[in-house]
């Protein structure tokens, strides 16, 4: 006998179909609404929404915004990838007591939601008190930690670092990297220009790169040169024949040979103007490399001007000595400028000094590249060094002598100068290759804190604004993918560094209108436009333009291999 519904039944049964989709359809924590999406793969925008629930990117497309908590309208907009950062030296703002600084505005203005520790081969050890260190603080982006090769071999070979490792270090060390890389590093970084790797040796680095590769470990690294000598190097003093920038290349390739690991040329460049157009010789070599199967790739920042410039002294440090003080110097403070009077009154120390000046100004762009940014007569700032011993009819050494004697007396040089010591055509031809990711090799830095370098502030959009989208150098879809899935890729990252659903919302919403970097070298300390939004793992840490002090990152640990 057929069963005979009421009215009133029928009535909550209609009700309650209409409503179940609604009851079972899905919500999200935020929608971005009607934007471009670039996904960060070298492919062009499309239209589409972003949602996003518990950190993850969850939809992209057509997306019904009424199930989302909040939204945010980006029409006009592009939503791109988090910027990640292949070469940082954010670690001990990170590690800071001050949240603000931790929350690193500096970093996530500019579209940053991950850096790179430890560069250069530095940081601290052991890795694990590191990362403790960061997750109990909280940090404002992501973190990912490297073994540094100068910190495990300070504590392998002690104070008698400035010679070859014994096996027995060797061995110290290979059990430092294997533990740091049990400790969740991503592999190993290293300064071969500075104390101690100076002192290594290629087999060295050999034996502890092999330790990194069955983790799928990457090695970067701050090669010996960037020049035709090391950074170090004193014509007066020390020997020809020192390693050269492509010496280095060199080596950075046959460790990637022998030991089958990934292997990358950290802000490769070609210093000085002597050896402007270099560059092209380094690509042939790496080029040649790839095509053999070795996984070589590079980084760089977007600027002429490096980061040692900003503090650069032409005057040997051998020529003022550290135990003669002016007579009416400040107390306690070095009087360099008598020191030096005191050294070039002896003729063969004068010609040395000389020698190494002339050398140093070549490194550093020449003497028409390199400019006064602070001395005691304000009319020399601004001016070029070569513009400076025009006016007085002298040589440019000798310029940069008097710069000491009528400067700063407890400064030595006198003054703050910046070379711009990289030919901007070598920097575009190197940010052309599909293999060459972008990096800032800055720090976190607070707009109250002295001078830094504009690449603290303006890296990624100076590259997106001036080589992308004003130059045409490369497209904005490659520029978007060498701060993105390029070095997702170097790293092994497998879930951030493209716009996919269930990847990590590390995103960025950019107004491609008004995108620029405002950082200068006089004025430093000045927010990108154009920034509007940041991500971290879905929680917004730049807003309309402006950062939040939010510290919702985290310290990443490699997946599992597939």
């Amino acid at each position: 006998m057929p069963v005979r519904l009421s009215t009133a039944t029928l009535r909550l049964t209609f009700l309650f179909l209409c409503l179940c989709p609604a009851m079972f359809a899905q919500t999200y924590d935020l929608v971005l609404t009607n934007g471009r999406v670039m996904d960060g793969a070298g492919n062009p925008a499309f239209p589409a929404d972003v949602a996003i629930r518990d950190g993850k990117i969850v939809a992209v497309g057509r997306v019904d915004r009424a199930r989302a908590t909040k939204t945010i309208d980006a029409t006009g907009k592009l939503i791109v990838p988090g910027f990640i950062d292949l070469h940082s030296h954010a670690a001990s703002g990170l590690a800071s007591d001050e949240a603000q600084r931790r929350s690193a505005p500096n970093l996530v203005t500019q579209g940053i939601t991950t850096v790179v520790l430890n560069s250069d081969g530095g940081g601290p050890w052991p890795l694990d008190e590191q990362r403790a260190t960061l997750s109990r603080l909280g940090i404002g982006l992501n973190a990912v930690l490297m073994v540094g090769h100068n910190a495990i071999r300070r504590r392998a070979l002690g104070d008698d670092y400035k010679r070859t490792a014994t096996p027995e270090e060797i061995k110290r060390m290979k059990q430092m990297v294997r533990e740091g890389m049990g400790h969740g590093a991503f592999g190993m970084t290293a300064g071969l220009e500075y104390v101690p790797g100076i002192w290594s040796d290629t087999d060295e680095l050999v034996a502890l790169v092999e330790e990194i590769a069955p983790f799928g470990g990457v090695y970067i690294v701050h090669q010996r040169s960037e020049s035709t000598e090391p950074d170090w190097y004193l014509a007066s003093q020390d020997p020809k024949g020192l390693p050269t920038m492509l010496d280095a290349v060199e080596e950075t390739i046959e460790i990637g040979e022998r030991t089958g690991a990934r292997v990358v040329c950290s802000h490769l460049k070609a210093m000085g103007a002597h050896y402007w157009g270099s560059v092209a010789a380094a690509i042939r070599l790496i080029a040649r490399a790839r095509s053999r199967g070795v996984d070589v790739w590079a980084d760089q920042y977007p600027y002429h001007s490096t980061g040692g410039d900003g503090t650069m002294v032409l005057i040997p440090d051998w020529a003022v000595g550290e135990s003669v003080l002016d007579e009416d110097a400040t107390p306690g403070k070095k009087g360099y400028a008598s020191a030096l009077r005191q050294t070039m009154d002896d003729p063969e120390k004068a010609a040395n000094v000389r020698r190494d000046m002339t050398h140093e100004m070549s490194r550093r762009g020449g003497p028409e590249n390199i400019v006064v940014f602070d001395h005691p007569d304000s009319t020399f700032v601004g001016k070029t060094l070569d513009e400076l011993a025009q006016a007085r009819g002298i040589d440019p050494v000798r310029m940069a002598l008097e710069l000491q004697y009528e400067g700063y007396r407890d400064r030595i040089g006198g003054a703050r100068l910046r070379g711009f010591s990289v030919w901007e055509e070598d920097l575009k031809t190197l940010m052309k290759l599909p293999w060459v990711a972008t990096s800032t090799d800055a720090g976190i830095t607070l707009t109250t804190d002295r001078p830094v370098h504009a690449r603290f502030y303006g890296s990624y959009p100076r590259k997106l604004r001036r080589y992308a989208l004003d130059e045409g150098v490369l497209s904005l879809e490659d520029a978007v993918r060498s701060a993105t899935s390029l070095p997702a890729q170097i790293l092994g990252l497998r879930d951030r560094g493209l716009i996919r659903e269930g990847f990590h919302a590390d995103l960025v919403v950019l107004d491609l209108g008004t995108l620029a970097d405002k950082a200068t070298f006089f004025e430093p300390h000045q927010y990108s436009a154009g920034v509007e939004y940041v991500f971290v793992n879905g929680a917004a840490v730049v807003a309309e333009g402006s950062p939040t002090a939010k510290l919702p990152g985290v310290v990443l640990k490699p997946l599992p291999a597939e």
